[in-house]
């Protein structure tokens, strides 16, 4: 067991690393001021600095002012205060090691600074200077070091504390602001470019010391097994235990996107799963051929209880159709690019993590979705299908971005394509009239929420038994402005928290929405028009859009041929889904609606969705809004437990 006093010291021990840090700055001042100063390229830096004198120009010096003054000792001091005190007050919950991160780091780096200059004397370069000249050497430079340690640390607490897409460009803002001050003391004569360089490293350097110290995770070791070292694992518990979890001796195939999930990985899924007491485990690589891999051919031959599937989206949309309506549970080891699966599911962003507590969980029932259109073979998603502006965004993204990006290089994708022109379309919902519509884009959704917890369906949940449509079709930049800011809106965390599907849609007097009950799949769709127009959003158990002219169209982030119709309808609860427990309280777990199970001790459920164990409210109980069995669907539409054929599907 770590003790308090032991976890402190692990806290604290980085800092160590910062008198090595600066007996190498000054053995790098000593060298650049001694032998190495004829040599090249230091024997340049006079040129470098007479180039910056002699282009001096009235709108660049103003420029370089401000750099200076947002880099200076008062202004550094001043934003650090400002910062500090907002990262205590402004929370509700103090971040107080947020605060103390951004404060040390400013401090220490700092500190290191002023020892440096005391070891190290250089003049200052032997051009008119802009600025008076400080006491202090010039090397290294305290302007640029300053503006690291402080505005680097607010990226840092942007990309690591901040929620959304915005958090990257509130990063790339700040962190566009040192090498700025770099250029401008440069170009101000109070600094070589070697003195520049030296305060970028010893900024650097003190943000990652500190950042490691304070903001850095501490993993805590995973509980030896009982027993003698050498002893065999445990015998795996009865299969009439109330834990919904994974049980030994059970067969699992584990579904292995060769590219997505490296041997380190690969690995640690096979650690995780024999924690766990699953002996008896078979491997199989997917091909763009297969994209199960031979998952068909395992699951043909005998029982198969899980279904581990190490990949992302289009992975488990291959997988899952193979699965929909068979009984064998999956489960998901998030590796891809997008994952929405697994984060509207709840699952941690961690792969392995997110394996082990899948398998400590519960089996969830969940609803898939049945596609098809002209030239598009019928097949299930588990997250969204669509065609228009986020198919072509997901068919022109950079395969090199997306490995060294991940998510992002959709959004780039997204960029060059914001031009293109609406597609016309017509609409129809369940068994109601065609309507038609002018839309930019089109998603038919089984979860609601994309990277970064955009809500783009907010009313949309795996087990609701029905799906969520929105149409997108911005008029203009004031169009898409509007849109931005509602789905930037559904993020903030000031808003309720209410469980996916549980919207205004369906609360009569609701302005702007259409009061439907969603107790049973025939109800009539709902309509809800947002965000000036540019957003509409439908709900339908069956959708049929057909396009003017042939659209790209993408089913759960892959791309599909174009067509010119799209057909879409619900298989609820036809998925059985290895998930986590939820930590929530049982009074604020909404039911879940899955095959009953053998015992009758209710189990926590999986966030967002109705526990596998736990009985829906009688009639009369204040319960959730989908309570009660699964919903009906209109006949020929193919249930749970007998859906309807999809070619080499029986």
């Amino acid at each position: 067991m770590t003790t308090g006093s032991g976890a402190a010291a692990g806290r604290t021990r980085p800092l160590l690393l910062l008198p090595p840090l600066w007996a190498l700055m000054v053995g790098a001042g000593l060298l650049i001021t001694g032998p190495a100063a004829t040599r090249w390229p230091l024997s340049a830096e006079g040129d470098v600095n007479a180039w910056f004198a002699g282009h001096r120009t009235g709108p660049a010096t103003s420029v370089s002012e401000w750099l200076t003054l947002i880099a200076s000792t008062e202004g550094v001091i001043g934003v650090t205060l400002v910062c500090v005190v907002a990262l205590v007050v402004l929370p509700r919950v103090p971040r107080w090691r947020e605060a103390v991160f951004l404060g040390a780091s400013v401090a220490a780096q700092s500190a290191l600074f002023l020892f440096i200059t005391l070891c190290v004397e250089r003049p200052r370069p032997v051009v008119s200077h802009l600025d008076p000249a400080p006491p202090t050497s010039s090397f290294p430079s305290g302007h640029v070091g300053a503006s690291v340690a402080l505005y680097g640390g607010l990226a840092t607490l942007a990309v690591t504390r901040l929620r959304g897409p915005w958090r990257y460009v509130a990063a790339v803002v700040l962190l566009v602001v040192p090498p700025a001050v770099a250029v401008s003391r440069l170009y101000r004569g109070m600094h070589h470019p070697s003195d520049v360089v030296g305060g970028l490293v010893n900024g650097a350097c003190t943000l990652l010391v500190i950042g490691y110290a304070l903001l850095a995770p501490r993993e805590r070791p995973a509980p030896a097994p009982a027993g003698r070292e050498g002893a065999r694992p445990p015998l795996p518990r009865s299969a009439g235990s109330a834990d919904g979890g994974v049980r030994g001796g059970r067969r699992v195939v584990v579904v292995r996107h060769p590219l997505a999930c490296a041997e380190k990985l690969a690995q640690q899924v096979r650690d995780v799963l024999v924690r766990h007491g699953c002996t008896d485990v078979r491997w199989t690589s997917t091909t763009a051929e297969r994209p199960c891999g031979d998952l068909a051919a395992y699951t043909a031959a005998g029982r198969v209880d899980l279904v581990v599937v190490c990949g992302g989206d289009g992975t488990v949309r291959a997988c899952a159709d193979e699965l929909a309506g068979s009984g064998t549970a999956l489960a998901v080891v998030p590796c891809g690019t997008g994952n929405l699966l697994a984060r509207n599911l709840g699952l941690p962003v961690k792969p392995a993590a997110a394996l082990d507590r899948a398998l400590s969980g519960d089996r969830v029932r969940i609803d898939v979705g049945r596609v098809s259109g002209d030239g598009l073979a019928p097949t299930r998603f588990t997250v969204m299908a669509g065609a228009g502006f986020d198919a072509v965004m997901v068919r022109d993204a950079s395969p090199r971005l997306k490995a060294s990006l991940g998510w992002l290089a959709y959004v780039v994708s997204a960029v060059r394509h914001l031009g293109d022109p609406p597609m016309r379309l017509s609409i129809r919902l369940d068994t109601g009239d065609v309507v038609p519509r002018r839309a930019r884009m089109v998603v038919i959704g089984n979860v609601g929420a994309l990277q970064g917890g955009v809500p783009l369906l907010p009313d949309a949940r795996p087990d609701s038994g029905r799906l969520e449509v929105v149409l997108l079709d911005p008029s203009g930049a004031v169009g898409w402005l509007a849109a931005a800011a509602h789905l930037l809106r559904g993020m903030m965390p000031s808003r309720s928290r209410r469980p996916a599907g549980t919207g205004t849609r369906g609360t009569p007097g609701a302005p702007g929405t259409t009061a439907t009950p969603r107790t049973t799949a025939a109800a009539a769709p709902a309509r809800r028009l947002v965000a000036r127009g540019a957003l509409e959003y439908f709900s339908a158990v069956h959708v049929d859009i057909r396009f003017a002219g042939p659209q790209a169209r993408e089913v759960d982030g892959d791309c599909a041929v174009e067509g010119t119709r799209m057909v879409a309808e619900v298989e609820p609860g036809a998925l059985l889904v290895q998930l986590p427990r939820s930590r929530r309280p049982a009074a604020c777990r909404p039911y879940l609606r899955t095959d009953p199970a053998p015992t009758a001790a209710p189990a926590p459920a999986a966030p967002g969705l109705r526990c596998a164990q736990s009985p829906a409210p009688a009639d009369g109980e204040q319960g959730d809004r989908h309570a009660g069995p699964a919903a009906p669907v209109r006949p020929g539409r193919g249930t749970p437990s007998s859906p309807a054929p999809l070619g080499r599907k029986p």
